[in-house]
């Protein structure tokens, strides 16, 4: 793969997820409070991107939309030009329940195109609910960021809600997602196939995976290398290393955002990163 030396990175940060508690690791933001606390000192240390899933107090997951309206009024407010992803999956919520919260109209959201194994379940995203899911996104201008389990989602994005349906806008933006038992293992090979297709789909698409667990930090050296983004946070592995968890959300970012200047690459500001991803202008707190 090519080299992309200078190329700016833009850094996601998933700060909660739907599975680490506080049990694993004390850090996980579980309340609005913690997770908005947590996100400015991730936003402060380079990510320009947050992806957000909610809890209930008792840290049980919920697709209350009061929630996500609460936390991105407020993380709006402390962090100019901070880009607001929601997330659709679907640990948190039964059908349209996982779009609930679109019409808060955050930055973007997760749009998962496929159903694939999990480790002890079937991740369920059937025809008509990514269909619905994808409608809503386009009706409420909220860019999908295509989750990608498997090959055949990044097939079912460009064919059918892409050029069929005119659903997805170019251009897309695309996450792929390595290390979920049953799913793709965390292998550079199957993710340079993956950028391949991609690029060959959709020239002007942009990328970023996610390794889970202790791929994580792996995951992050390959995108900086193969010229793709980045998303680290505690959602994703609640560890910094073999030796001892990680300290906070803002400890992960920073990692990824020294690794940057390793890599010869630069960390995107809000405002280039909006520009990389074909995102307009940072929208007020009432959303206009």
């Amino acid at each position: 793969m090519e080299n992309r030396d200078s190329k700016p990175c833009v850094i996601t940060v998933a700060i909660t997820g739907s599975l680490p508690r506080k049990e694993n690791n004390p850090a996980v933001p579980i309340t609005v409070s913690e997770q908005v606390e947590s996100t400015h000192a991730a936003f402060e240390a380079g990510a320009t991107v947050v992806h957000l899933h909610v809890r209930n107090d008792d840290q049980t997951t919920t697709s209350a939309p009061e929630k996500f309206a609460e936390f991105q009024e407020r993380i709006r407010k402390l962090c100019p030009g901070i880009i607001v992803q929601f997330s659709t999956g679907g640990r948190s919520g039964v059908g349209s329940e996982r779009g609930g919260m679109l019409h808060h109209r955050p930055d973007m959201a997760s749009l998962s195109t496929g159903s694939c194994n999990f480790p002890t379940r079937v991740y369920e995203n059937p025809p008509a609910l990514i269909q619905e899911l994808a409608e809503k996104m386009n009706s409420y201008d909220v860019k999908p960021e295509i989750e990608v389990f498997d090959l055949a989602m990044l097939y079912k994005a460009e064919n059918k809600l892409h050029v069929t349906d005119g659903l997805l806008k170019a251009p897309l933006h695309v996450q792929f997602v390595l290390g979920v038992k049953n799913a793709l293992p965390a292998k550079r090979d199957l993710l340079e196939f993956q950028v391949s297709k991609l690029e060959n789909l959709m020239p002007k698409a942009t990328w970023v995976a996610a390794g889970i667990g202790r791929h994580q930090l792996e995951v992050n050296r390959w995108c900086l290398e193969m010229g793709g983004h980045c998303r680290t946070g505690l959602e994703d592995n609640i560890r910094w290393d073999k030796n001892r968890l990680a300290e906070s959300n803002a400890e992960l970012v920073k990692r990824v955002a020294d690794l940057c200047v390793e890599y010869g690459r630069v960390v995107a500001t809000p405002e280039i990163a909006r520009e990389i991803l074909g995102l307009k202008a940072a929208r007020s707190v009432d959303g206009h």
